[in-house]
């Protein structure tokens, strides 16, 4: 008899309450999935070979596609946003210093600022100065940010410095290719972030 009352008593628990029994399960998921995030490694776009290097120098470069529309169409997208960059707040010194509309081809010289770390009490940057030159044909254009340096602290102790001894792999990567080293790793990662910004734009743009 008391079996059996046993097991009625059991049969009117409403099932979320046998529910409760598994919650375990779940923050063992979370727990997994935590896991699985902080196996992302943050540093993973900037590590070796993030940073091309051609002749001896720092050279980005990229192929955009834009279909349907011809060199001179695309000459003259790129050269209105090139101009429009020089004008742009981060801006300290901007030139498009190459025109040539018979060969679709530009040029422009770029001072900008370039920040790492901006707070009420700490701001942190440097002078970044690059070329970008563009070669237009129909369907296409070939982008280049190259002649990269930086001017940095120079109201402490100016420091002037190059890409190709700053931010290539041996410079600013460590050995095992898992982290940027903290000092040039920080100019490595504004750099390619900055040339990431303006090749997509370029792309939009050209759509």
């Amino acid at each position: 008899m008391m079996k059996k009352t046993l097991i009625t008593v059991l049969a009117l628990i409403p099932l979320s309450m046998w529910a409760q029994d598994n919650t375990w399960e779940r923050p063992e998921e979370e727990e997994q999935e935590a896991v699985e995030e902080a196996k992302v490694n943050p540093d993973q776009k900037y590590l070796r070979g993030a940073v091309p290097v051609v002749g001896g120098k720092v050279v980005f470069s990229k192929t955009i596609e834009a279909p349907g529309k011809s060199a001179a169409q695309i000459y003259d997208i790129l050269k209105q946003y090139l101009e429009k960059m020089t004008t742009e707040k981060n801006q300290i010194r901007g030139m498009v210093v190459k025109t040539d509309a018979d060969k679709h081809q530009l040029g422009a010289s770029y001072e900008e600022w370039l920040v790492f770390k901006k707070t009420a009490i700490v701001l942190d940057r440097t002078r970044l100065y690059y070329v970008i030159e563009a070669d237009c044909q129909d369907g296409k254009v070939d982008v280049m940010m190259n002649r990269i340096h930086y001017l940095y602290e120079e109201n402490r102790s100016p420091q002037r410095l190059k890409a190709e001894e700053w931010i290539v792999d041996d410079e600013a990567v460590n050995k095992k290719n898992t982290r940027l080293l903290p000092f040039t790793g920080k100019f490595r990662r504004k750099t390619i972030d900055r040339k990431d910004f303006l090749f997509n734009k370029f792309e939009m743009l050209l759509k």
